[in-house]
């Protein structure tokens, strides 16, 4: 398993990265799993969970709600007994058990999201659960003992979040993807505008790692470099 670790000793393992990254965050004072991926690679998600010899898992943050991401999650919780965190703008969604595929921004996915679209519910459903925390803008897990701020960084959905580890690493769902080397910039969102705001968003904290949901770690210095490219693209807002 990869792995990354702060100043103050938070570590970060990448437990899951089928399809899909998961991350555990492990801390002296209790572990945080960030998103749980494809129901087929629950096995491997809970080999790796117990290759860690955890205590328990306190909390799951749901960085969105697609089903890549959230298919594991009815299971952790039953498994683990944990809270699930999450945006208010998609806590609807995990009642029903499926959340609507996101735009594509360019014509090869967004063929696929429509092909999708016709599937709905049979292949990119899940096992529907209820949020114990829900957040709108921000919420700290301060009190409860984490250096650990959760952020909403809408754009590839509109309940996207973030997860900032002692303000050094975040772990950013599907608000940039590491596919690509020099490139950050996702196939799927449903409003690129709200996106590139929430790159800015980011680098307005003090990270300097940023986690994707799929692919590699992503330098601020090229979440930057993208955040100048596109930002002339921003559309403004509306009076």
């Amino acid at each position: 398993m990869r792995s990354w670790k702060t100043k103050s000793g938070y570590k970060i393992y990448q437990v899951s990265n089928l399809r899909g990254n998961s991350y555990l965050i492990y801390t002296d004072k209790g572990n945080l799993l960030i998103d749980t991926g494809l129901k087929k690679t629950f096995n491997k998600l809970k080999r790796n969970l117990e290759l860690l010899n955890l205590n328990g898992i306190d909390y799951l943050i749901l960085t969105h709600t697609h089903y890549d991401h959230c298919q594991n999650a009815a299971a952790i919780k039953q498994m683990y007994d944990c809270k699930i965190i999450m945006s208010i703008h998609e806590s609807n969604f995990t009642i029903r058990g499926y959340t609507r595929l996101p735009d594509g921004t360019f014509f090869i996915p967004d063929i696929i999201v429509k092909m999708g679209r016709i599937i709905g519910r049979y292949k990119y459903g899940y096992s529907p659960f209820i949020a114990d925390i829900v957040l709108d803008d921000e919420i700290s897990l301060q009190d409860k003992g984490f250096n650990i701020n959760i952020i909403e960084t809408a754009g590839h959905s509109a309940g996207s979040v973030s997860v900032l580890v002692d303000n050094e690493i975040a772990v950013v769902g599907d608000a940039m993807i590491g596919l690509f080397k020099n490139s950050i910039f996702p196939p799927f969102s449903d409003d690129v505008n709200s996106m590139i705001r929430s790159w800015n968003k980011l680098l307005n904290t003090d990270c300097n790692v940023f986690l994707p949901g799929h692919g590699g770690p992503i330098s601020r210095n090229l979440l930057a470099k993208e955040y100048s490219r596109y930002k002339s693209k921003l559309v403004p807002d509306k009076d």
